[in-house]
């Protein structure tokens, strides 16, 4: 019975991978607005109601499979280790998935994972979502430092900064990635980018900018 299941399992999760690679592909070819759910279907060959019962909207074709990432900032502060700053924790947890190339910080060797990133690139209605969603992010980070200092606004400030360095660090190996550097070059730049990102974050903004 757990053999069974076990394939089940295995099974539904390849066509949900198979429905998400396939919606993908003729979002980047056509368009996000331009390919409707039955074309999907059609083409990764189950039916429209199959497509639905996976993902309950268009959007989430899109998004489901990542949306849990908006969530990172927060579990690397609520996991972390006594004795370590939340500067330390989100940095750390960004690291660690630069070292595993996971395609949430913009470092994948499969294309694939960058053709999601221009579809919602290129599209106003899940450019919008994935901009909720950091939100949310955001707010559940801020959630998660007030409820260790007792104060909502520094909270806030500092979960604003923590994703904002984050998200710029992501978004410039995305940018490097597109404009054809490597992978392994992105890879290696990216700890002293870190570095100097968190840093800023760590010391706050007195010297930076100073005119001369």
């Amino acid at each position: 019975m757990a053999e069974a299941m076990g394939l089940r399992e295995r099974k539904k999760l390849q066509t949900a991978m198979r429905i998400y690679r396939t919606a993908v592909g003729l979002f980047a070819e056509k368009g996000f607005d331009n390919v409707s759910v039955q074309e999907i279907a059609d083409a990764a060959e189950v039916s429209k109601m199959t497509v639905f019962n996976y993902f309950g909207t268009k959007e989430d074709l899109v998004f489901s499979p990542i949306e849990e990432h908006f969530g990172d900032l927060a579990r690397a502060v609520r996991e972390r280790p006594s004795g370590e700053t939340a500067v330390d924790a989100v940095r750390r947890q960004f690291l660690e998935l630069v070292e595993n190339r996971d395609p949430s910080v913009g470092l994948h060797s499969e294309p694939f994972a960058r053709q999601v990133h221009r579809v919602v690139r290129e599209t106003p209605v899940l450019m919008e979502r994935a901009f909720l969603a950091a939100q949310k992010g955001t707010r559940d980070l801020a959630a998660a430092l007030a409820e260790e200092t007792g104060d909502l606004t520094l909270a806030t400030i500092a979960a604003a900064m923590l994703s904002a360095a984050r998200n710029a660090l992501i978004e410039e190996h995305h940018r490097r990635a597109e404009a054809g550097d490597s992978l392994d070059d992105i890879a290696a730049a990216a700890p002293r980018h870190a570095e100097r990102a968190f840093a800023l974050v760590e010391h706050g903004l007195a010297d930076y900018a100073r005119r001369p």
